[in-house]
């Protein structure tokens, strides 16, 4: 049996690829306008920056991490990353970022990996999109970044869209609702689903997020986080709410909104497009004011968001709005005998160092075949030299799109095309 890519990944094919490129490209200018900076990180990082990060209760550290030895230490694993903002921390402490600008600014495009069931625009390998802003505790922060996301999805022409927000309080307040939640679920906890059940005394805000209908039934009447904030979390929580109303950004209040990790604290939010069905999300963040400080930094509030770039791909698919990539003006060259080749050889070379998207036969075939080539390439022009051509320093120009042909000096082809493609 041949050997087959990994279940739950996919290869994204020439076919495909200009889909990607074109709303990465939206990304960029999105991530331009709103002043953030791209930053890279290893696929891969200690083990330890997840756990303390992302939280050892949660179904990501426990059920979904891909870990592995390092090779150098036996008491001591690599993981690949399943999010990105643990390791955009890790790299804003590493670097000392905090001590070189009071706010920063950075997005991200690249691979997550988490061990999930595949299913539709769910993947093993999965590409995020995201944005972290440090150094702030503004809760006009919060809204901005919310209103940045709705814009882009706007941008894409996506409809049926619905904004979900939720405060899950701080340190301060959220150990007396944990203390509630508890007392609530304990009679029940026999009825709970084993998750949940290891979930009750660990972190039991995650329950009122799970997916089970059982516990979800078995939730209902359970106190709401938004009635139990203390006064800072509160009034927060009141000004993300204004501003949004000011950016004209409609929005839902969902007490049950806790998201899975558990460095948020106060604002959560998360974007569907319903249309997807029961795993309709495909954008969410919150704030995270303590993660900083609990990698070892400087107290530092901080924000951030992701979007999953195949969830976004499928959507805009359902909606037939999938981003048409920029066709660039190509040229071919036929060369009919091996001198006119090595003229065309020549030719192709000169054009290339000049940026153009030039292609040329160098299997000997006929000129129907090089033409049909052409054809499949999308190439706009053609270059037509044999020998006849040669001898008189002349080669025939073809127009693709019109089959108009005109005959011109050789010594003129390398500027002729170079400005029909770049103009």
């Amino acid at each position: 049996m041949a050997i087959q890519r990994p279940r739950g990944t996919q290869d994204i094919l020439p076919s495909t690829v200009g889909y990607w490129q074109a709303l990465e490209k939206k990304m960029r200018q999105l991530a331009a306008t709103y002043g953030f900076q791209e930053i890279r990180t290893p696929i891969f990082e200690d083990t330890r920056l997840f756990l303390r990060g992302i939280g050892e209760t949660t179904d990501v550290v426990q059920k979904e991490m891909y870990t592995f030895p390092t090779g150098d230490d036996k008491d001591k694993t690599f993981t690949l990353r399943p999010e990105n903002t643990a390791s955009a921390v890790r790299a804003y402490l590493e670097n000392k970022i905090y001590g070189q600008e009071t706010l920063t600014k950075w997005f991200y495009i690249g691979s997550m990996f988490r061990h999930d069931k595949p299913q539709a625009g769910r993947y093993r390998e999965f590409h995020q999109f995201g944005a972290e802003v440090l150094g702030s505790q503004s809760a006009v922060t919060d809204a901005e970044m919310i209103t940045m996301i709705v814009q882009f999805f706007q941008s894409l022409g996506l409809a049926d869209l619905n904004v979900e927000v939720n405060s899950v309080g701080c340190p301060h307040c959220r150990p007396a609702y944990r203390e509630k939640l508890i007392t609530f679920f304990e009679p029940k906890k026999e009825e709970l689903c084993e998750d949940c059940q290891n979930r009750l005394y660990k972190n039991p805000l995650r329950i009122l997020d799970c997916k089970n209908e059982t516990c979800k039934k078995l939730s209902i009447g359970a106190p709401e986080i938004h009635e139990n904030l203390c006064e800072d979390c509160h009034d927060h929580f009141e000004t993300v709410k204004k501003y949004l109303t000011i950016a004209k950004v409609p929005f839902v209040i969902n007490p049950r909104l806790v998201r899975g990790l558990d460095y948020y604290t106060k604002t959560a939010f998360e974007v569907q497009y319903t249309p997807l069905g029961a795993q309709s999300a495909i954008a969410g963040g919150g704030r995270y004011d303590g993660l900083v400080e609990q990698l070892g930094g400087p107290h530092t509030p901080a924000i951030g968001f992701a979007m999953g770039m195949e969830r976004v791909l499928l959507a805009l698919e359902k909606q037939d709005l999938l981003p048409k990539p920029e066709e660039e003006k190509k040229a071919y060259i036929v060369a009919l005998g091996e001198a006119a080749r090595q003229k065309a050889f020549a030719m192709v070379t000169a054009l290339r160092s000049m940026n153009c998207q030039v292609a040329m036969d160098v299997e000997n075939k006929s000129m129907k075949s090089q033409l049909k080539h052409a054809n499949k390439i999308h190439a706009k022009y053609v270059i037509i030299v044999g020998d006849d051509e040669l001898q008189r320093g002349e080669a025939v120009l073809r127009f693709m799109d019109t089959s108009e042909q005109e005959t011109i000096a050789l010594a003129d082809v390398i500027d002729k095309i170079s400005s029909l493609v770049k103009g």
